[in-house]
């Protein structure tokens, strides 16, 4: 498949002809050749939204929700073109890829449900025969980050909200599944949107520098939200406070799920076996954590063993829960923290990495420690920990011992109890006896730490991409002191 970037509604090369090949992380054989952009190539981009920009933030409330319903049902119109396409580039399963086709489509649709609802208020004044406003109105041209390993949730969750205030967008796809990405830009043109209202650019892994540092320098773009790596995130923040623009910025995790001694151990074992091994753990919501008091701590290690032995892993064509992990780097790093770990006394109670390719089973690896180094690292991989707690106290100490705070889980059958843990726990999103993993497009999502700031989802993300303003209406002839 060769494909171009898409701007102003069109496919169109990169202006130096340049181009890179996404390769299957399974086969190793090409899947797509797609247009490398340059600094050129977001200029035009950018002046196709921002002329797009001055008609788009004219419409209507009801015409923009009219065009995003359609959007998401010409997205919806192309599941079965995503999921292949997906399986080829990212390695994910065919669920999964559906999945984030469906959700996408919520996100596309919940962003039109709010057309009618990014409101300002009336602001009494002491100032005489003053009339006062906080008004909320588009900012223009907007910039969006999105990964690869939920690929259509996160790169529609980039644009669907900034394009429903009335604002136009640039979406980066990623290098890693560039024709899932660029399919995006032809639903969005199916659904209606008009042309530059959304601009899609590609690039190869080496060109990315240079287009992100053209995004954020651009001085007709506005804000940028970024969803990605801590490591990437703090030099996406620091280039753009150059110029004063504001981020959004969805970043790594290492979720701890808190298992009590009066927990539902099989609801435990079940949550933690979906939150850490859905999308072979390459979620920044993945349980990478599971603290487990010890009077439970045995039982509830023989358990999980037991689900990560069960899920069925191999080929992602195939129907299988877990498939390949993005790339060999990913086995390579998972490996090493692996054996990290076992050089410090941990155990390996199920899975293990493989001597080669990038299909690895659910792998939990029991009595983790703070001196290993997969106690605090990231793995973003088919891997998580098991690390024992003396005490509640101790259990949420673990929890926050860490630089991220995404999200987290507690397992408690004393509701109030948990909740109060839940309070403790230093994250932006914590769910009381479900997975760390969850999604809704209605939702405030984000964290804090290391994981980032501000949130998408729901009425949480309209100041995210509108300026409030104060405008006043007074009497022309009022007095002044001079």
């Amino acid at each position: 498949m060769d494909i171009g970037l898409f701007i102003g509604n069109e496919d169109v090369p990169a202006d130096r002809g340049r181009k890179f090949d996404r390769r299957s992380p399974v086969t190793g054989d090409v899947v797509t050749t797609a247009a490398s952009a340059g600094a050129e190539d977001v200029d035009i981009a950018v002046m196709a939204a921002q002329e797009a920009f001055r008609t788009w933030s004219q419409t209507s409330p009801n015409q923009r929700r009219t065009i995003l319903n359609a959007c998401a049902d010409a997205l919806e119109a192309r599941t079965d073109d995503f999921v292949a396409l997906g399986v080829q580039e990212t390695g994910g399963t065919g669920p999964w890829i559906g999945f984030n086709v469906m959700l996408g489509a919520r996100v596309l649709r919940e962003a039109a449900s709010l057309t009618t609802q990014i409101k300002g208020e009336i602001i009494p004044s002491d100032k005489p025969g003053t009339f006062a406003m906080g008004y909320r109105q588009p900012v223009g041209v907007l910039v969006g980050m999105a990964p690869w390993n939920a690929p259509i949730i996160l790169a529609v969750r980039a644009f669907a909200m900034p394009v429903a205030c009335g604002n136009t967008v640039i979406l980066k796809g990623s290098e890693k599944c560039p024709a899932l990405h660029r399919l995006i830009g032809d639903c969005m043109k199916a659904g209606g949107l008009p042309e530059g209202v959304l601009n899609i650019l590609l690039h190869s892994p080496e060109d990315a520098p240079e287009v992100v540092n053209a995004l954020i320098d651009h001085p007709l773009t506005r804000r940028i939200n970024f969803t990605g790596s801590t490591r990437v995130g703090r030099i996406i923040a620091e280039r753009a406070a150059k110029h004063l623009k504001p981020c959004l910025l969805e970043l790594g995790g290492k979720a701890p799920q808190i298992v009590l001694e009066d927990a539902d151990l099989p609801a435990a074992v079940n949550a933690a076996g979906f939150g850490a091994f859905m999308n072979q753990g390459q979620i920044c919501m993945s349980t990478e954590k599971i603290v487990v008091l010890n009077e439970v701590a045995d039982e509830f290690a023989d358990a999980f063993a037991g689900k990560a032995d069960s899920l069925l892993t191999g080929d992602p064509g195939d129907q299988v829960h877990l498939g390949s992990v993005v790339d060999v780097d990913t086995i390579q790093h998972v490996k090493s923290l692996i054996e990290d770990a076992i050089a410090k006394g941990a155990k390996v109670i199920a899975g293990g990495a493989p001597d080669q390719g990038t299909i690895m089973p659910a792998t939990v690896v029991d009595h983790v420690t703070p001196e290993m180094d997969i106690y605090s690292a990231e793995s973003f991989g088919p891997v998580t920990t098991i690390v024992r707690a003396s005490s509640e106290a101790e259990a949420i100490r673990i929890a926050n011992d860490t630089e991220y705070g995404l999200t987290a889980s507690v397992f408690s059958r004393d509701t109030g109890r948990a909740m109060e843990v839940a309070k403790q726990i230093q994250t932006g999103i914590c769910h009381i006896n479900g997975p760390t993993v969850g999604d809704e497009a209605q939702m405030p999502f984000g964290g804090t730490k290391a994981s980032g700031y501000g949130r998408f989802g729901g009425t949480a993300a309209i100041p995210e991409f509108t300026e409030l303003r104060w405008i006043t209406i007074e009497d022309p002839n009022q007095h002044y002191p001079i």
